[in-house]
Formats: structure tokens, sequence, C-alpha cells
């Protein structure tokens, strides 16, 4: 079925040109220029009649914040939020330009962001200008918020806003980040991460020749630390292929990314570094598997170590029973449109692991399903009829949890 601009009321029409307008915004990694971002942004807030103001920690990294303040400021306030950036793309791997989001007869918006998270950002704004339009009040007050930089960690983006004076005076009780497309009918929601660790294990050996066949060299102690890692990275997809109730959130995912060494290919290099990417479930003890890998170095013998470039602390889950009333006043906005939640833990990261970080609940929730996920891939795409019943499905999320008691 042929999709035509005739088919859409004008207020549908004027959301899906916001939707394109900012997906044009080539916010690409890296050195991402986030001026264009906080010009629309601007735009959009003065167009519904909202303040906006603009904060940053880090110079070049703009968060842009717009309120809708609510009838009883005093309560703690909900967070819409969402990342201004994308990653970048192989332009010739796409069928369409990647910032020019042409729509086709179908419906679907190519571009990138069109999943990750553009479309989110302009479904929280298009919700509330429809509220607005009809009078609605809502008792707690709205942040919504554009973060940079979260496709490269988010630590001078998110990272730095939790700390800071001016978030904690925006007494925030809860916040929204985003998910996952589904390729079912589900609507994909994350209620914790698995805490990513980078780390660096640095093998010292024995120098000499390459004609030589000496003993203790970096690339022996090498070969044991790798098989150690990689061996267990076997025993956790073991568990996915025997437990098909498990999802690859459910166990501790260990990649070798990289290793560096040597300088000539007739010397044995005195030293090898070999970095792997590990995410760690929220099931896992940090202390435990910590000392588990150093185990490992010291089973080599001397000079193997471990250096870690990034270990994020392990992170409390958000509640998903009656004891967290946004919990309840969630479940029951989306029942309203006979949504199935399939809730989960995050298998990737978002901006949300910061929040969660410092006591606050946050549910990821990007309404699309159906729908291919296409997330940093080639051909990323939306389809326009997804995009419409999104800003539906938030108007009734923000009338919920914006009068939660």
């Amino acid at each position: 079925m042929n999709v035509t601009s005739s088919e859409f009321d004008a207020h549908e029409q004027e959301a899906i040109e916001n939707f394109r307008e900012y997906l044009m915004i080539p916010s690409v990694h890296p050195n991402v220029n986030y001026d264009e971002c906080v010009e629309f942004l601007q735009e959009r807030a003065e167009d519904i009649g909202l303040p906006c103001e603009i904060y940053a920690a880090v110079q070049g990294k703009p968060i842009v914040i717009i309120t809708w303040l609510g009838t009883r400021p005093e309560l703690p306030a909900v967070m819409l939020n969402s990342h201004m950036d994308v990653v970048a793309v192989y332009e010739d791997k796409w069928t369409h330009k990647p910032f020019d989001a042409d729509m086709d007869d179908a419906g679907n918006i190519y571009a990138r962001g069109s999943q990750d998270m553009k479309n989110v950002g302009i479904q929280y704004l298009e919700a509330i200008k429809r509220l607005k339009g009809l009078n609605v009040k809502l008792k707690r007050t709205i942040y919504v918020t554009f973060v940079p930089d979260e496709e490269i960690g988010g630590e001078e983006g998110m990272g730095k806003f939790v700390e800071s004076d001016f978030f904690k005076k925006l007494n925030i009780g809860v916040a929204f980040d985003e998910s996952m497309a589904s390729p079912n009918d589900d609507f994909i929601t994350f209620f914790g991460e698995r805490s990513t660790w980078v780390f660096h294990i640095h093998c010292v050996g024995v120098v000499g020749h390459a004609s030589n066949l000496v003993d203790n060299t970096a690339a022996q102690k090498l070969q044991f630390v790798i098989n150690k890692l990689l061996n267990y990275r076997e025993a956790e997809r073991d568990k996915l292929k025997i437990n098909k109730n498990l999802i690859i959130s459910d166990v501790t995912s260990i990649n070798l990314t990289q290793v560096k060494g040597g300088i000539q290919a007739n010397v044995i290099p005195p030293e090898f570094i070999a970095t792997f990417d590990c995410r760690v479930p929220v099931t896992v003890d940090h202390n435990e598997w910590a000392n588990t890998i150093e185990q490992w170095c010291k089973e080599v013998g001397e000079g193997v170590w471990v250096e870690y470039e990034l270990k994020q602390p392990s992170v409390p889950v958000t509640s998903l029973d009656d004891s967290n009333p946004y919990w309840s006043s969630f479940k029951a906005a989306v029942e309203e449109f006979d949504i199935k939640l399939r809730t989960m833990i995050c298998p990737g990261s978002t901006d949300a692991k910061y929040i969660r970080r410092v006591g606050l609940p946050a549910f990821g929730f990007s309404p699309m399903n159906n729908t291919p996920l296409l997330l940093h891939g080639h051909n990323e795409y939306l389809n326009v009829n997804v995009f419409l019943k999104g800003i539906k499905i938030y108007c009734k999320i923000l009338e919920k949890i914006g009068n939660t008691e």
C-alpha cells in the first residue's frame, strides 16, 4: 500500500516534517557539531510555547532542556531524554542518502537516527504539543532533554549532567530513555543494563631473533590468556544455545577487539597487549569476575597483568512491581493501547545507566514494534505510521506519568 501525504491530518504532517528536518541534520561522529541541533530544538520549543535552556559541563557538548511546568512543580519531575548524536555511516552501502530523510511509497523514512534515536526526541515534543493544544494540565513538571555524545559513551554528556547542581535542582523523579525496535508485536522496555568493561591484558616476555624457539615469550603468555577468555566466551554462548529463554543481556559477552605488539617480522617482541570488550550482566558479582581475570593472569606467571580502560560499576535495576508507582502508571498507559511490553536488560548501553547510577528509576522505551532492528546498520529506517503511533502512545504515557501521585 502506498503512503501519500493526503492520508495525514495537518498535525501529523507537521510532525513528519519536523522529524525529517531533524534527521537531515548530520550530527554524526566523529567530531560532532551540535549547533544545528540546538537551533532546531530551540525553534521547536518556541513553536510549542515552552522555555528552553542550554547547559554544558564541557565546551562544545550542549544539553538542551525544554520545560513544561506542572501544576504542582514541587513534585518530583519527569525527564524525557534522547541523544542528538548518531553513529557514522558507510554511505555507499545505503540505497538512500543517510541524511536526506527520504520517504518511500511504503512510508519508510530512511535516515541515520530514524531509529536511534531522533524519532523518540520528536515524539516527546509532538506529544507535548498535542496535549497542550487540548489544554491538558499535568501535575508534574516535564523536562525534555537532548544530550550529546551518547554514541561514544556519554561521559561528557549525561555522565557529567547527572552530577551537576543544574541537574539536582531539576528534582527528577523518573526518566525515560531509549530502547530498540522489535520485529514482532512486542514493545521492548529496558529496566537495567549490563556494565561495560574494556581491559587490556599486558604480556611481557623474552625477546630474541625470530629464527629461534626461545621460551617464555610474550606470545606464549598471550595465547594462554586469550584461550582462557575465549573459552569462557564459548561457555557463555553455550548457555544461550541450551536455554532458549535466555538472551544476550543475560550472559557475559567477551570479544577480543585489538592485539598490539611487535615492530619487525624477525624480532620476537618484548610485549603483546590484547584488548577485550566485556559486558557484565546484572546477575554477575563484579568482584568475583575481576578476581577471575586476575587469577588467569597469575596462572601464566610473571609479566602478565590487566589494565582497565573502562570498568563501569554494577548499577541497580529499576523496579518493575507495584512498589514503583511510575511503573504502575507507565504500564496502565500502554495497556490502553493493548500493548504487550517485553521487559529486558539492555544488551548494549544507553544514557539511562547514568540516571540509574544516581539512584533514579529509568525506563528505556522506543515505541517501535513490527520494525526490523536497524540501529547502527545500513539503510536505517522507520515507517511513518509507527512513528505517528508512537506520538499517541507518548501522549497517554505523559498523562499517566505526569499525574502520578
